[in-house]
């Protein structure tokens, strides 16, 4: 009799909450507990790797799925969940040569409302535009100016209303900024000298500066040649540096800013002090990747501050807490200026361990961290939404899905910004789960 083969356990995005979801659903009228702020009318919309087929080869490759509710009137007026209809969910085949297409990708990591535009976005293709209802319109590349592919984050200027955004490639250029008018309308792009192909998820604004992050998670041929969809590792040699652009200047004012060797996938913000220093607040990897991506396996990050002072080569790096956090948001009307709060994500250990285990509050001005636990519960990352312009940084409301184990539901939960361990304001019950997915906005409804 022969022996059983060993079990091979599935990678962690296809097991527990990171497991897709199979079907596409509309709800109405959705019971809440407690009661949904009368100034919130608009939407919620997360997006996040769902594979429509199977398995995919990583947390980072499933097809793309918004969840979105409606709200108006202290009411949740419907829930959907919709598939975003790229080019490969509609079945193209993936080739290394499709990889380099902007128009040949998925959609699955991010959204953005901007000049009366909703669009779903992944950091190596076009802006996927989608209508209120979550339905996909195509792909957006500004009056065909646009030839690179879109971050997943975006910065919009809460002065100026202008969406500040980067492409990356894996071809030169390599690395390309781009700033669209408050009309939409692509009006600058600007390409960024650096020495190789990096994976560059992110970046920051601050009042006068596009600061970009040129770290040691490199793209490697050999590795993409035998057909990898995931074809970075860490480098060595490659060094990190922040590079500091005036937002109106052209490549030859860009200057370069060492730090240590780490790695970066999100920003909280960034801004200047009074003299001139510019400060950046970042969940820090020591190191990511080394070897390239692991099955079931990721790092862990830690809320860091850098700091750049005036004329200085070097940045000064403070790390502001210990723990292992992810998903780092601020009010989203402060972006690029001063902000003295943070939110995120703490996870008891890497993020492949699927474990969230409280939402953080840090309040960066008297060094206090408050936090809420989710016992028997999953929170993905929570959003900031502000009830008016006047309002402060923690003044207004926190949502997220939350998902519940033992009822293997999901529920939208509203939380006071102000006292986060505090009872939940609203909990929007969902009839479905909600799988652990990536970035989610609120996009207020048009005044009437």
């Amino acid at each position: 009799m022969k022996p059983m083969q060993d079990r091979v356990e599935p990678p962690f995005w296809m097991q527990g909450n990171f497991a897709p979801v199979t079907e596409e659903i509309t709800a109405f009228d959705l019971p809440v507990d407690g009661a949904i702020p009368p100034e919130l009318s608009g939407l919620y919309v997360r997006n996040g790797a769902n594979p429509r087929h199977g398995q995919s080869s990583h947390w980072f490759l499933g097809d793309g799925m918004l969840h979105g509710i409606a709200i108006e009137g202290g009411k949740a007026q419907w829930y959907r969940n919709r598939y975003v209809r790229t080019p490969i969910y509609e079945g193209a085949p993936r080739t290394l040569l499709s990889g380099l297409d902007i128009r040949y990708a998925l959609s699955n990591t991010s959204v953005v409302a901007h000049a009366n535009r909703i669009m779903a976005l992944v950091e190596n293709a076009l802006p996927m535009e989608i209508s209120r209802e979550l339905e996909t319109r195509g792909f957006n590349d500004f009056g065909g100016r646009l030839a690179t592919s879109c971050t997943a984050h975006p910065k919009i200027c809460p002065v100026t209303g202008e969406m500040h955004f980067f492409g990356y490639r894996v071809i030169p250029p390599y690395l390309t900024y781009h700033v669209a008018d408050a009309a939409g309308a692509l009006v600058r792009s600007v390409e960024i000298p650096v020495k190789a192909a990096t994976m560059i998820h992110d970046f920051a604004l601050t009042a006068h500066y596009a600061i970009f992050m040129d770290l040691p998670v490199v793209f490697d041929m050999p590795t993409a040649m035998t057909g990898s969809t995931m074809p970075f590792q860490w480098s060595e040699s490659h060094g990190a540096r922040l590079g500091v652009l005036p937002r109106r200047s052209g490549a030859d004012a860009l200057r370069w800013i060492d730090i240590e060797p780490c790695y970066v996938y999100h920003v909280a913000n960034a801004f200047e002090e009074a003299n001139g220093a510019i400060v950046l607040d970042v969940a820090r990897y020591d190191e990511h990747w080394r070897g390239g991506p692991r099955r079931n396996a990721f790092d862990t990050a830690a809320l860091t501050r850098w700091r750049i002072p005036p004329g200085a080569t070097r940045a000064e790096e403070t790390r502001l807490d210990d723990r292992s956090i992810e998903f780092p948001r601020i009010d989203d009307r402060r972006t690029g200026l001063a902000h003295g709060i943070v939110y995120a994500l703490a996870t008891e250990g890497s993020l492949a361990d699927g474990v969230f285990t409280e939402l953080l509050k840090y309040d960066l001005k008297s060094g206090r961290a408050d936090s809420r636990p989710f016992d028997g519960e999953l929170p993905s990352e929570f959003t900031m939404v502000s009830p008016a312009e006047a309002a402060g940084e923690d003044e207004g409301w926190l949502m997220g899905y939350v998902y519940d184990r033992a009822s293997a539901r999901s529920d939208l939960v509203i939380l006071d910004a102000g006292d986060i361990g505090g009872k939940p304001v609203a909990r929007v019950r969902l009839p479905v789960r909600v799988p652990q997915g990536f970035h989610g906005t609120w996009i207020a409804s048009e005044p009437r």
